[in-house]
Order: structure tokens, then sequence, then C-alpha cells
């Protein structure tokens, strides 16, 4: 059963334990942990002391066990949350589609006729929030690995900027562009997560709508919108504008740009896996190793002036962006595909994987930090609105995240 695919993992025995002792400083009259036994998921390339991390694959499973758990998942457990299990998640995190063909790929609540992608990388992540597993699930995001499944599963995603919460302990995709975040059910709890996680945590204000400036990039971010996409943006579009909001139309013509830059998680990439590659490829997921092996032909110059180049792009884009107190667009520009139609041909799912990363993707780039909140009316498929801004603008993108949630939750 799909179902049976949310998870690599499960701690039951970890779980009730976790949950007990949150009980017993209840009894006690001790001040309550803000967590205190509620059950959270982890994805599976977080490590977790006494066991190997798998990152979804069968080439680490006789790997040496991690000595300790990784610092958001030790944070998560000093704030008492019981740890409920792994979850499944694209082998080493590369694809936003969420499939999986050791483990098998979950299948998304949002849709119980029709067996959909839950997207990826975080796919069990997003599944085991969605169909009321747990509360939060603490993802990686890539190119949108956070994003894209909750925009796919009708969830809330928060992506941070990269440098707020410790990659240790996390096999890695993109060293340069990898962060830490969670999917909840609401910005609240997203809030709640990133402020046990993150090294810092943040106040994040009350903030009215009311005359906050929205720019809406023309460029790449609305192509080839599928109509439920393009109608339920619309919509919400329409109601924060009715709610004081100024929306604007900006050119943004840099994100043209982003497709030439986003060239660091193969290179990366190979120089992690290359070793691994040599011995064990044919226990990879074939469409990974393709993914992985764009990476090996980038010389040391060409990936220096990437990084240069990146960096002088940031700065146009924050220049650009200064006027604006957020960027709004669709997080991804489609709805949740069929399964079949993925798994019976590589065309279609490369195609797919491009339109879904095509978004989130940018923001990684940017070095900056992102929201996808559902927009879609009740009964239809689940449509992702992303709210965006430059790195370190994490409390204002979060407080604008939070009202607008309020505005856009469609009955």
């Amino acid at each position: 059963m799909r179902s049976q695919s949310v998870f690599t993992r499960l701690y039951p025995a970890a779980a009730r334990a976790a949950a007990d002792y949150a009980d017993a400083l209840n009894s006690a009259g001790a001040p309550s942990l803000s967590l205190a036994g509620l059950p959270v998921s982890v994805k599976d390339l977080f490590d977790v002391a006494g066991e190997p991390t798998s990152a979804g694959s069968m080439v680490l499973k006789s790997s040496p066990a991690a000595v300790a758990d990784a610092p958001a998942v030790q944070r998560l457990r000093e704030a008492g949350a019981a740890i409920i299990g792994k979850t499944n998640m694209t082998e080493f995190a590369f694809s936003g589609v969420g499939l999986n063909p050791h483990f098998g790929t979950p299948a998304n609540p949002a849709d119980h006729a029709v067996a959909r992608i839950p997207g990826g990388s975080s796919s069990g992540a997003a599944v085991s929030v969605a169909a009321g597993m747990c509360v939060a699930g603490l993802g990686s995001d890539t190119g949108g690995s956070i994003r894209i499944p909750a925009a796919l599963c009708g969830l809330v995603g928060f992506k941070p900027t990269a440098r707020r919460v410790p990659t240790t302990g996390a096999i890695p995709l993109s060293t340069t562009l990898d962060s830490i975040g969670a999917i909840t059910r609401s910005v609240e709890d997203c809030i709640l997560i990133d402020n046990i996680i993150a090294d810092h945590p943040l106040y994040v204000p009350e903030l009215p709508i009311r005359d906050l400036r929205f720019a809406v990039p023309q460029t790449l971010m609305l192509d080839a919108l599928e109509s439920h996409i393009a109608t339920s943006f619309s919509a919400a579009l329409s109601r924060l504008s009715k709610a004081g909001a100024r929306i604007i139309d900006a050119p943004f013509t840099l994100l043209g740009e982003s497709a030439a830059l986003n060239k660091f998680s193969g290179a990366e990439a190979f120089a992690w896996h290359r070793g691994l590659l040599a011995d064990h490829e044919a226990s990879y997921d074939a469409r990974v190793v393709k993914r992985i092996k764009l990476g090996a032909s980038m010389s040391a110059a060409d990936y220096i002036d990437l990084h240069r180049v990146r960096r002088a792009w940031i700065s146009s884009m924050e220049q650009e962006m200064e006027p604006f107190d957020a960027l709004i667009m669709p997080t991804v520009p489609i709805v949740a595909p069929p399964i079949a139609e993925l798994e019976a041909s590589e065309d279609t799912f490369f195609k797919i994987n491009a339109q879904l990363l095509r978004n989130p993707s940018t923001i990684n780039l940017l070095d900056g930090c992102a929201v996808s909140l559902p927009c879609h009316a009740a009964g239809g498929l689940p449509a992702g609105f992303m709210i965006a801004g430059a790195a370190m603008t994490d409390r204002r993108i979060l407080a604008i995240a939070r009202a607008i949630e309020k505005v856009i939750q469609r009955a």
C-alpha cells in the first residue's frame, strides 16, 4: 500500500516515552515544554543517534551508525517532541517529485481517488502531516523540497534563510543551497518549529495587511500555469487587494537568469557521491544518478565563477526587491500529477520535475526565505501561494505569511 511508504523507520517506544514524560511534567505542575509530547516526524537524511542515516537510499544501509542526533533533531527532542519516525524521501533529496523506487512512493492524501505524487524531496514529511500522523514534519529544502510537497499536499511549508538553522548531521545535497525547516498545517506552527530548531528564535509580531506592498514577478514565475493554479492564485490576490494590500506587477527580468545559475546541486552532489558511485552506482535510483552526473563536468574555475556570478545576481535582486515588503507568486505552476504517469515515463518525470522546481528554486539561489500557503478552494486539489523575501528577512516574511494566511483561507 502507498500509505506504508510514508516512513522508512518508526520509533513507537521512544515516542510513547516522550509523551509519558510530557504527561509526568504536567502532573507535577512543572513548566510545559513547547512541544510537550506532540508527534513530529523527521526526514530520513537527518542523523538519529545509534543508526545509519540512509537518505532514502539502499546505498548507505550498512554505513556506520550516527554517534549523535543532528542538532535540529536534538532541539526537537529537548522541546518535548515525540519523534515518531523517519520519513521517506526522494533518494538523496535530488528531485522535487517524491518518487522513491526503494521504499515506494507515498500517495498524496489530497486525492483519495487517484494516487498522485506528494512532491519532494520531503515527500513522507508532507504526507505524515497531511494524513494527520503528526503536527510537523522536519524537512530540508535545496530547491523547494519543503515548499513543493507543502503546496501539492495543501500544507504550510517554511524555508528559512539557510544560515539560521544548522545543517550539521544532515546528508547534504548542495552545501551552498541546503536549508532546514518544517511542514505544518499553519504558519503559527512553522514559527513554533523554527524557534526551536534555529540558532536564534524570532519574535514574529502581528502585522496588518493594509498598505503592505507585494510584488508579483512577471518574469518566469507566472509562465504556463495550469488553469486551477491560475484561478486559485488570482482569487488569493483579489482577497489581498480587498483587504487593503497593494499588489504590484513587477518585471523582475533578473529571474530569467536563474536557470543558468542553478548548477550548484549537481556539482556539489557529485563531489559528495563520486566515491559511492564508483562502487555502488547500480544500487542508486537511475534518475538520481543522471542528475548527480550532470555535475561531473564542472571545473573548479567554473564553480568559483558560479559563486561570483551568484553573489552579483543576489545583490541586484535585493536592490530590485527593496521597494516591496515581499514577493508573491504561485509556489508551483501545476497540481500534483498521478504517480503512474511519472513512473512510466522518464521524459514526463524530468518535465514535471523541472516545472515543480522552477519557482521555489529561485529563492534558494537568492539565499532567501519563503513560506508556501494553501490557497485553493475547499474540495479542489491543492494550490500553493508563496511569500518570499531576501536573506535574513525571516521575521518579516513569517509575519506577512501569517497575515496573508488569515485573508486567503478559503472555506
